[in-house]
């Protein structure tokens, strides 16, 4: 059962917000904020009204049921109402319970998402290709900007890697889950005798970090100017714009050539450094809290292989949450891309509510 006071807490909170921004008298710059606490507010505090008023109603009900002089149509319509109740009251809580866990400080951040071809060869690539095709159409689904940081292709029209940076609302909260090894089981264009072949791409989704996140320290940076490769124009290759940025303290590297422009590529460097050391933070943080961090959904370990799409038997397998999809095709197109999102969510926010107990 959960604490009342913490829930009365939530409900003094909103109407302490609702007569701050009626006011008028809220300065400029924590009028955003407080509005974000407002409406985030908002969404729960229906639940938390009620499950405050939950002990009362019951006892009200209770009274109809045990009296000898009630109605029976009465004392059966008051036993209806006590268990439509309880049921409510049970998902009142569950929500409370969500609500107040802790909270992921990078869930409302933009995110850098980093795809790469794994083992396959050329079938890789193109597997990795389809990923980045299935984010796109995500995000235009959603509305969501996505703009693409650095990209290579694969001499099959395929992708070795690509960067790209996805803008919206709470995007990282969206895409956490992503992070690892996705499978592919197919028949290549290239097979003649109908061989079905299995392959890999690595995907990366890094909250990104701003400046105020994080500061890097110039001293801790080494940055080597050469000449950009491979295609982008001639003018690319005949000008030493691409830069590599090392981060000497961690040993993170990350090289950019896809600009013309040095300080564009060094920006852009700079970019996808911050995010890979914050999120290293972040993870150190993690570990710190909790131990047994492997267990849960979303990791975020690379490493780890979370999903198998099966062309040959149109599913998606999420292996984390053994949960199989038969809409391979729809899923490729973005068409039911939140049914998986929702059900690791859900499954993540029961292991959280598990580790709390």
């Amino acid at each position: 059962m959960l604490p009342l006071d913490k829930v009365r807490d939530l409900i003094s909170k909103h109407n302490l917000l609702e007569k701050d921004l009626s006011s008028g008298k809220i300065e400029k710059k924590n009028f955003a904020e407080k509005s974000k606490e407002y409406s985030d507010l908002n969404d729960i505090i229906k639940e938390a009204r009620e499950y405050l008023s939950f002990d009362k109603e019951k006892i009200d009900l209770e009274k109809i049921i045990n009296d000898q002089k009630s109605d029976q149509d009465i004392k059966d319509f008051a036993f209806k109402e006590l268990s439509d109740l309880n049921k409510k009251n049970e998902i009142n809580e569950k929500k409370l319970k969500i609500y107040l866990l802790p909270k992921d400080e990078a869930d409302t951040k933009n995110a850098i998402i980093e795809i790469r071809a794994g083992t396959g060869g050329l079938e890789a690539s193109l597997f990795a290709s389809d990923l980045f095709k299935m984010y796109e159409k995500v995000s235009q689904k959603k509305k969501w900007s996505l703009d693409i940081i650095s990209i290579s292709k694969s001499d099959a029209g395929g992708l070795k890697e690509v960067i790209a940076t996805i803008k919206g609302k709470n995007i990282y909260s969206s895409l956490k889950y992503e992070s690892g090894v996705h499978r592919v089981q197919r028949v290549p264009d290239t097979e003649t005798q109908g061989r079905v072949h299995t392959s890999a791409a690595t995907v990366a989704v890094l909250p990104e970090a701003e400046e105020v996140d994080l500061k890097i320290e110039d001293k801790d940076l080494r940055i080597d100017v050469f000449r950009s490769s491979g295609p982008g124009g001639q003018s690319v290759n005949t000008t030493d714009s691409a830069v590599r940025i090392t981060h000497i303290p961690s040993g993170i590297v990350v090289s950019q050539q896809d600009e013309k422009s040095q300080i564009r590529n060094k920006e852009k460097g700079l970019k996808i450094l911050r995010s890979r050391l914050y999120e290293v933070e972040r993870k150190k943080r993690d570990e710190a809290r909790s131990k047994d961090r492997k267990d849960k959904i979303g990791s975020g370990d690379r490493s780890e292989r979370i999903r198998t799409y099966n062309f040959p038997q149109g599913r998606v397998t999420d292996h984390r949450i053994n949960l199989t999809l038969h809409k391979l095709e729809e899923f490729m197109q973005g068409e039911i891309f939140d049914e998986m999102i929702e059900n690791l969510t859900l499954q993540a926010q029961e292991q959280e509510l598990i580790n709390l107990k």
